[in-house]
């Protein structure tokens, strides 16, 4: 079945006088999800850096991109799939690690139901650091779809070492480090309402649940909660070099991706330095202010890496800025906020929802605009838009 078939099954069942239940735009979806979640969750997922000037940069970059449709094509059947380190996934997307995804489900436990959604799917889950639900458990719903684990580098190194190991015994896929986290942005609306989710025990669960980390405290996490979240501010956060990513290297045999890369300098440096894949994203405008859109720097990390996959996030928003991300050379794209606001509004089916409705936009686009297969969008099929 083509991804574009969620359309009629949409009007068919209109035809029984079934109405969608769930937002068919991303406006819809963000304003009913701003009124499903509490102010404070709201202001952390929606919000970004500063006055936000990059995290609308980041959405409005699409915008300066068009398709150029061809005709007498033909594109009655269309390829999404992608290989890349060692899988084979049916569509070059992904659900971009959300540090409080735990807790966008009204039941607390929003990462079991993504993974619920990525097993329904075959969207894989890129699982952050910062869980409600061991990390163990979060793989256990996958079913057949590969996840992969993304690591909040702590100072501590036998505990860096801990998480990715439970990673890999868990199955996942890979694992990606971020880089451009290790400090907290500045964030005012966050700042407003002095609301930071971990310290107050949030989506701590690979912490507290971590042997080494337990081992470091005086008392269990459950007897003493305040400690064992004084500990993790300790820990949480190393400012990594290039001298550290030997070391980061050596932690798995799984593939490795660097997370947060921008500049085609840095990029040649982590090839040359044993990554199997680099991210090019600007955390969605969550980190910093002032900074170029993610997509802007898409492009030329492309081009350094040099046929080694790209992964990319930033300012995502529909199938039609999916479509623009993969013809600038994207290798496969993140989706983050629109799935965090599905998930809020309808849990497991809210994500599948928002994961479906975006491959249908994709797909229908390739269809109607003649293109049969994700490798003919190349960067000479866009043109700037005036």
């Amino acid at each position: 079945m083509a991804f574009g078939d969620y359309q009629f099954e949409i009007y068919l069942q209109g035809l029984a006088g079934v109405l969608p239940s769930l937002p068919m735009t991303y406006t819809e979806l963000e304003a009913k999800a701003a009124a499903a979640l509490s102010p404070s969750v709201w202001s952390y997922v929606a919000g970004g850096a500063g006055d936000e000037r990059t995290q609308r940069a980041n959405v409005a970059a699409f915008d300066k991109w068009g398709l150029i449709p061809r005709m007498f094509v033909g594109a009655a059947e269309r390829d999404l799939s992608v290989e890349m380190f060692g899988l084979r996934l049916p569509a070059p997307v992904f659900m971009a690690p959300i540090g409080v995804i735990g807790i966008c489900a009204q039941d607390g436990h929003g990462d079991l139901a993504s993974a619920r959604a990525a097993a329904a799917t075959g969207v894989p889950m890129m699982v952050s650091t910062l869980t409600a639900d061991p990390l163990e458990d979060v793989a256990a719903e996958f079913g057949d779809t590969p996840g992969f684990f993304q690591l909040y580098t702590p100072k501590d190194r036998e505990l860096a070492a801990s998480l990715v190991q439970r990673a890999q015994g868990a199955g996942y896929r890979a694992i990606v480090v971020t880089l451009d986290t290790w400090v907290p942005g500045w964030r005012p609306r966050d700042l407003a309402t002095s609301n930071f989710p971990q310290l107050r025990g949030h989506c701590l669960a690979n912490y507290f649940s971590d042997p080494v980390f337990r081992a470091s405290l005086a008392q269990p996490p459950e007897e003493n909660p305040q400690a064992a979240i004084l500990s993790w501010v300790q820990t949480f956060g190393n400012p990594l070099t290039w001298a550290d990513l030997p070391w980061l290297r050596s932690l798995t045999d799984l593939p490795l991706i660097v997370k947060g890369i921008c500049h085609p300098d840095d990029v040649r440096r982590a090839r040359d330095g044993g990554v199997d894949g680099v991210y090019c994203s600007t955390h969605g405008g969550r980190q910093a202010n002032g900074g170029l859109p993610a997509l802007d720097c898409l492009p030329d990390v492309v081009a350094a890496a040099d046929g080694m996959p790209v992964l990319f996030d930033s300012g995502v928003r529909t199938g039609a800025d999916i479509i623009k991300a993969l013809a600038l050379g994207a290798t496969a794209v993140g989706i983050g906020r629109p799935y965090a606001y599905g998930l809020a509004l309808g849990g497991t089916a809210g994500i599948v929802h928002v994961l479906r409705s975006l491959l249908a936009e994709a797909d229908l686009i390739m269809a109607v605009d003649g293109y049969p297969s994700r490798v003919d969008l190349t960067p000479e099929t866009l043109r700037r838009v005036t």
